[in-house]
């Protein structure tokens, strides 16, 4: 099969850049054919045409850009075509990639749209192609075959991230994550010149002797005890160092505040935030990036039983804060307090935690777009580089009033929720911020765009997204060289 891109015009439909060729070898024919087949080249479009001979090829997909060649549309564009793409022997990919930035686009929309998580599903054939090329004008170009190896590096951490989400929670307990992350280390380790990292999981008699209350107070009702994940990436060319910290709620019941049933079943992606940190260490050190990078991975399993935390229970954070818990629902900003405050000692220079936070955050900016929040430098940092990644992000805001909110306990330092309906998801930026030491810092709230429930859409497939690797990546590569 062949895979061209087709631009939407006021002309009508245009054959994109790399596609000229087949659009040659079609000649007067190829406009009439595109307008039988009703093809607009509006963005997600995608058809099949046999081509009777016309090119080597028996299958030419036609994929819709919309109205421009951006990173975004292409990078959607691969992502459908490589769901289209069926019992091919090889498949030549010949979307725009006239630029490192476009060759990266299309080589992770390819990777990422054909991702299939099938480990519980009996053995099926595999339809998956032999061979895959991506045509460029700039094949032969240092920069853009350097675009094509990072951009691999990158998808494999976002399907080992999609992979992690997708597990049922039965399968990937707290103690059972941790494993995953150290035996995911060894493998981006593996062979000659594979990047080293440190790996260090933290159990539950030693968090207990280190007073991390949030994380111990949250996984006190699961027989399954919680784990804190901690790696590091020392290279020796660092330029600065960046610290990651993710909520890995390896399943939300809600606690004694229990969730709505219907949903719930999805409360297996809580511990998104927690594997896109993980995996986005271990790519940024596959890359080589010149930064250092601290990881904290908090985990827990959220459960009812006769142990489990109470409303109007104290649990006293690392380094000696109280909190006093009102809702056992809002358990993500527990373990990510103790998180944060073992990350803050090891004086990074940025501090990001990424974590499936609020549902109020969903009804703000809806399921494709994540919110983001912090110090406005960091903030603005997070947006470029989640523009450059292809995923959204806007900007929330800390407003001074949430500081007397948090700060209404009577009988604790901070408390952890109240029950006002509005601001929720700015409350928790607020309440994560006491925790921050003061240091540059942003919060990243994916509850939203970690998981989809729908249909797969260009790059993303349904489940678990793997959302926030990418940007990590992106902010590290823009802060390793940032003077």
């Amino acid at each position: 099969m062949v895979v061209v891109g087709v631009l939407s015009t006021p002309k009508g439909p245009k054959i994109a850049t790399g596609g000229e060729d087949v659009a040659k070898a079609y000649g007067r024919k190829f406009a009439p054919l595109l307008a039988t087949l009703g093809v607009k080249g509006k963005a997600g479009e995608l058809v099949k045409v046999p081509t009777g001979g016309t090119i080597g090829a028996p299958v030419l997909v036609l994929a819709g850009l919309g109205d421009s060649i951006t990173p975004d549309a292409v990078r959607r564009a691969a992502g459908g075509a490589a769901r289209t793409v069926t019992n091919a022997a090889s498949v030549a990919v010949a979307l725009p990639a006239d630029s490192p930035e476009l060759v990266r686009a299309v080589t992770e929309g390819y990777e990422l749209g054909g991702y299939a998580f099938t480990t519980y599903k009996k053995a099926t054939a595999d339809d998956a192609p032999g061979d895959v090329v991506v045509l460029s004008p700039g094949a032969r170009r240092k920069e853009s075959v350097l675009a094509f190896d990072e951009a691999q590096i990158v998808s494999r951490a976002v399907a080992k991230t999609r992979d992690w989400v997708n597990t049922p929670p039965g399968d990937l307990t707290p103690p059972a994550f941790a494993d995953a992350a150290v035996a995911s280390a060894k493998e981006w380790s593996k062979g000659r010149g594979g990047p080293k990292v440190t790996v260090k999981v933290l159990d539950e008699e030693r968090l207990a002797e280190l007073g991390c209350g949030g994380i111990l107070g949250v996984g006190q009702g699961s027989a399954a005890p919680p784990r804190l994940v901690e790696i590091t990436y020392s290279p020796k060319d660092a330029r600065c160092h960046l610290a990651l910290v993710g909520k890995g709620i390896t399943f939300d019941s809600g606690g004694l505040t229990i969730k709505p049933a219907a949903s719930m079943h999805e409360m297996k992606s809580d511990m998104g935030g927690a594997a896109a940190v993980i995996q986005a260490t271990y790519a940024i050190a596959a890359l080589g990036l010149p930064i250092r990078v601290s990881t904290f991975a908090a985990m827990a399993e959220n459960m009812v039983s006769g142990s489990s935390v109470r409303p109007g229970d104290v649990l006293t954070q690392y380094g000696g804060t109280t909190v006093e818990v009102l809702n056992t629902d809002a358990e993500g900003r527990l373990v990510l307090a103790d998180a944060l405050g073992r990350a803050v000692e090891t004086e990074p220079d940025v501090l990001l935690d990424v974590a499936t936070l609020t549902g109020h955050m969903v009804l703000a900016l809806g399921d494709r777009v994540a919110g983001v929040m912090g110090t406005d430098e960091i903030v603005q940092g997070v947006l470029a580089a989640s523009e450059v990644a292809g995923e959204d992000h806007w900007a929330m805001p800390i407003p001074d009033g949430m500081v007397d909110r948090i700060k209404g306990s009577k009988v604790a330092d901070l408390a952890q929720h109240d029950w006002v309906r509005w601001g929720g998801g700015l409350f928790a930026g607020a309440f994560l911020r006491e925790f921050t030491g003061g240091l540059p810092w942003a919060h990243l709230d994916i509850a939203g765009t970690a998981f989809n429930s729908g249909g797969p859409r260009g790059h993303l497939t349904s489940g678990g997204t793997g959302w926030a690797v990418a940007t990590l990546v992106d902010y590290a590569r823009a802060l390793s060289k940032d003077d």
